[in-house]
């Protein structure tokens, strides 16, 4: 294991040795993933398939794919989950996720008070437990990616 978890999950994914929710659907410079760690069904993750640890570091070209898949992967995500909008955030702050990576985040229209906005954080990091189950996070992975694909 590296310093930086998020290039051994890419690793496990160049491998093909990645789950359907760890590889919805992979660009040429960009990931998308289901978060592991959440409590809110179709947490969405992409990743940068190269390690960058600030978004000043992107190329023109990961910048102009960034954008085209912020966008379907919003309009997807609306679609499977039926949220309101998506929020979508970026930090790279945590110890072992220095790599640029996005959130992208259902709000669902009957979202509490309580967990709107950046309080959305309360359903990331969550005990194993509380966490979307791998069969829950595979069927949404499929029904993100088959609308991807159909786009």
């Amino acid at each position: 294991m590296s310093a930086c978890y998020t290039c051994d999950l890419i690793q496990q994914r160049d491998a093909g040795a990645a789950p359907l929710w760890d590889c919805i659907y992979r660009a040429q410079f960009w990931d998308l993933v289901h978060s592991y760690n959440t409590a809110l069904p179709g947490w969405l993750v992409l990743v940068s398939r190269r390690h960058i640890a600030a978004i000043d570091e992107m190329t023109d070209d990961e910048a102009v794919e960034l954008g085209r898949l912020l966008h379907r992967v919003s309009v997807a995500l609306k679609g499977v989950t039926k949220c309101t909008k998506s929020y979508v955030v970026q930090f790279a702050e945590a110890s072992n996720h220095r790599h640029v990576h996005f959130h992208v985040i259902p709000r669902m229209d009957d979202q509490p008070e309580e967990y709107k906005g950046p309080n959305i954080f309360k359903y990331l990091g969550v005990p194993l437990e509380n966490r979307v189950s791998e069969a829950d996070m595979n069927q949404i992975a499929a029904e993100i990616q088959r609308t991807l694909l159909e786009m």
